[in-house]
């Protein structure tokens, strides 16, 4: 019987400032005159993940609403790009109450 050696393990180095929870919510992107929806597949303080077909591509800025009540608006920028899965974005914190009702929003989640 012939062993070799197991490939190394790279662990995967977390760059997020804070962690993202599982959630399920719409997105409706501004992109240009037309608005593109997607599905949020979690999010943290910082960024989100945004199943998007087809996805933008990595730097493309643009204005979106997260469907809740009321709605919140974020200024996103695409970090990553999954093809076939969407995109991971980054957003400015909101401020004033947009603030509040996303860490409300990440606090009701498990």
């Amino acid at each position: 019987m012939t062993t070799q050696p197991l490939e190394p393990v790279v662990a995967k180095i977390e760059r997020r400032q804070s962690p993202r929870k599982q959630f399920r919510g719409k997105l409706e992107v501004e992109w240009g005159s037309a608005t593109l929806d997607g599905t949020v597949r979690d999010i943290g303080l910082e960024g989100l993940f945004v199943e998007l077909m087809p996805p933008l591509w990595v730097g493309a800025r643009f204005r979106a609403r997260l469907v809740l009540n009321p709605v919140l608006w974020l200024d996103c920028t695409v970090v990553r790009v999954e093809p076939g899965k969407g995109i991971a974005v980054r957003f400015e914190t909101p401020e004033g109450g947009g603030k509040t009702q996303l860490e409300a929003l990440l606090m009701s989640l498990l």
